[in-house]
């Protein structure tokens, strides 16, 4: 059981200085200070992550090498220009996400129209949709650099702004449910 958890995010902008003493903390398990206090490190897990290699294309040439294989292989050379290989050497595991797939994608539109589904509720409004929709959601956010952001920027530009504008347009009755659909990517909706 880890006593504590230390996560160091973009680990390629860190201070040289900063790595120094990650080396020390990863080779000798603790680190001291000027006035002689010792850090036991004994139980402690770190993460580390880094953007190093995102910007490459993992196009894989000859032999059918797997995509997630060149991958890894692309973020290991990146990961070799700025970590020193003694830092890499003590390095337990390195993983590598791969970018979500349009079914994952696909799953993660229906839990933010739900998100949203569950909000209209508490103030007795309904939000419907089919396949469709979700169909066209990810079309016009698959190809992006940032996965699931560019998705909720898309949900939030299509269905929850469209909301608001027809809570507006409609604000002299009361409204029962938003139906949404699409059709070739062009997003419809309907008030009840």
């Amino acid at each position: 059981n880890p006593y504590s958890i230390i996560l160091m995010d973009e680990i390629e902008k860190a201070h040289p200085d900063v790595l120094n003493i990650l080396l020390q903390i990863l080779d000798d398990g603790h680190v001291t200070d000027a006035h002689g206090r010792k850090v036991n490190f004994e139980n402690t897990v770190i993460i580390m992550t880094s953007n190093a290699g995102s910007d490459k294309h993992t196009n894989s040439l000859g032999f059918n090498r797997e995509p997630a294989t060149v991958a890894k292989e692309h973020a290991l050379k990146a990961l070799s220009d700025f970590l020193r290989p003694e830092f890499l050497s003590r390095i337990d595991e390195i993983i590598v996400f791969q970018p979500l797939s349009e079914e994952s994608l696909k799953k993660i539109a229906a839990l933010m129209l739900n998100e949203l589904k569950e909000s209209l509720a508490q103030k007795n409004m309904d939000l419907l949709w089919d396949d469709s929709l979700i169909n066209a959601l990810v079309q016009k956010s698959i190809g992006g650099k940032f996965g699931a952001r560019d998705l909720r920027h898309t949900v939030r530009k299509e269905i929850e702004d469209k909301v608001a504008e027809l809570m507006v347009t409609y604000c002299e009755r009361p409204i029962k449910s938003f139906n949404f659909s699409a059709h070739d990517q062009d997003i419809t909706a309907t008030v009840i």
